[in-house]
């Protein structure tokens, strides 16, 4: 095993500024040509706090929002990661809180104007010898988990499932116990709907996908109704033509022989399930999607870059590492294209984005719709600010491939995988592309999980670490307050990836059973 590099370039190291002996307020500027800086101290600074440099806060700035470095005149740019996040509204001082009603929104990068390709990373050292102990699939794919998932094709069968898993649990789980868990993939969708729109594509082809998870070991089964437009077989791949059962076949005598059949069904695939094993397998057989919810100003300065440090790291050990969330990227997609590899995967990322901006407005919305309040109340002022920290999860390396919502994947590498930026639908097509772990970043907090991929849960500041000790899986405030490195925390994330891939390490929503519903994103119509 090689060892473990303290960099792997790229990264910037936040700028901490103190303030004067007591209670030691800072503050942290991460790009030279920063005119603001964010408040460190986790209740925030009063007005009159004084820093070395003669910087004097001329009133309350809450922790995480900024304040102005120099006096910033009305109209003037205000920058933040080195790049324009909005301009000002009103003239603002030196030491003068930069608060959300005093900047305006800049315009989104204009799509046909981008550079491609043009500054695409030389490949990163290899990182070999490391391992984790995963599930090997017949399709060479591998599984971080051993379930037994079984989808549904239509709504209507969702309640009929749910007792059929309850007595699958406490019936014939227990009799093997090589198995993880027995879930249902249940959704709102498979009929009432459009079938053949053009935009139906999108939610059958994530059915399609999700029942295809490594971390289901290819042994799918659909339960149906038998009347819905959305076809049981659909779900099936290609060459399977077993694994449904029909609630309204004529067999059925009644809800007991539905259920039954439900269970000789499952018990035939646990017990294949249950002959398989954990095998070393090279880290390069991980699939680990990365997403953030409930992001604040510190998203940008710790977590998220950590979480880029570890993408590296995985990218270098030959995984696949996928970073999604369309609306969280297109203010920042200048800062992309230049790194896809190839001119046909940047012209790939505009048209993920222009299918985005177009899916929005024919819904009288904008980008602005993002961020959430307590986005807001976490020190983001808009979604310019919030891209920006956002795509510090995709680390240096260069983009090798770009998924449409849904669409499995199939490279190696870093791969951008589009979905909308609501964690619990991009956490499903996430899983439809075929993760088998997720890095969730969130700075305000979310008791965010899912029950077909384990969730290492990564915490912006040490305070939220604290406050929620037994749900968040990893502390990278510590980034902040200078107690460690992004590299040092980076490197602590990517050992910890491997622990959890491995089974020997359980993140806190494994131990709680803490999971959200999978959600479906349809843009087609429902009739």
């Amino acid at each position: 095993m090689l060892d473990e590099p303290r960099t792997a370039g790229g990264h910037a190291t936040p700028e901490v500024t103190p303030a004067r002996r007591g209670d030691a307020p800072r503050t942290i500027r991460l790009h030279e040509t920063d005119n603001v800086a964010i408040v460190v101290n986790a209740f925030g600074l009063p007005a009159g706090t004084a820093f070395p440099d003669g910087l004097a806060l001329r009133e309350f700035v809450p922790q995480g929002h900024k304040v102005a470095l120099q006096d910033i005149p009305e109209g003037a740019e205000i920058r933040r990661y080195g790049e324009v996040i909005g301009t000002a509204l009103q003239a603002l001082p030196r030491g003068a809180w930069v608060e959300e009603s005093r900047v305006r929104t800049p315009l989104a990068p204009d799509l046909d104007q981008l550079a491609l390709a043009t500054r695409v990373p030389a490949p990163l050292p290899p990182l070999d010898g490391y391992t984790f102990e995963g599930f090997r699939n017949p399709d060479g794919s591998v599984g971080t988990r051993n379930i037994l998932a079984i989808s549904t094709s239509v709504q209507c069968v969702a309640g009929t499932l749910e007792v059929a898993i309850r007595r699958i649990k406490q019936e014939l789980l227990p009799r093997f116990p090589n198995v993880d868990d027995v879930i249902g993939l249940t959704h709102a969708y498979g009929c009432g709907v459009a079938i053949n729109a053009p935009q139906a594509v999108i939610p059958i082809r994530t059915l399609q996908s999700l029942a295809q998870n490594p971390n289901f070991g290819g042994e799918v089964m659909v339960v149906g109704l038998g009347c819905e437009k959305l076809v049981s077989e659909r779900l099936l791949p290609e060459g399977r033509a077993d694994g449904v059962v029909r609630l309204q076949d004529e067999a059925h005598q009644g809800f007991g022989m539905m259920l039954d059949s439900i269970m000789a069904m499952a018990e035939a695939r646990l017990a294949i399930l249950n002959e398989r094993r954990r095998e070393t397998c090279p880290a390069a057989d991980l699939v680990v999607g990365l997403q953030c919810g409930g992001s604040d100003a510190f998203s940008g300065v710790t977590a998220n870059p950590a979480l880029g440090f570890a993408a590296d790291l995985l990218v270098r050990a030959g995984a696949t590492v996928m970073f999604s969330e369309v609306t969280e990227v297109r203010d920042a997609i200048h800062l992309l294209t230049p790194r896809a590899e190839t001119e046909e995967v940047a012209r790939a990322l505009v048209r993920e984005m222009a299918w985005y901006d177009d899916y929005l407005a024919q819904g009288g919305a904008d980008r602005s719709a993002n961020p959430s309040p307590g986005n807001k109340k976490g020190g983001l002022n808009n979604i310019v600010e919030k891209a920006l920290g956002s795509v510090a999860k995709s680390g240096t390396s260069a983009i090798r491939g770009v998924l449409a919502p849904g669409e499995r994947v199939r490279q190696k590498g870093l791969i951008f995988a589009a979905t909308p930026a609501s964690d619990f639908v991009c956490g499903t097509l996430q899983l439809a592309s075929g993760i088998t772990l997720q890095v969730f970043s969130t700075g305000r907090g979310t008791p965010y999980g899912l029950a077909e991929a384990p969730v290492i849960k990564v915490a912006t500041r040490t305070e939220l670490s604290q406050r929620w000790s037994d749900l968040i899986d990893l502390d990278a405030g510590k980034i902040a307050t200078g107690e460690a490195t992004i590299e040092e925390t980076g490197w602590e994330l990517f050992r910890l990836i491997l622990d959890v891939a491995s089974g020997r390490k359980k993140p806190w929503s494994d131990h709680w059973g803490l999971y959200n519903d999978l959600t479906l994103f349809n843009p087609a119509p429902i009739t």
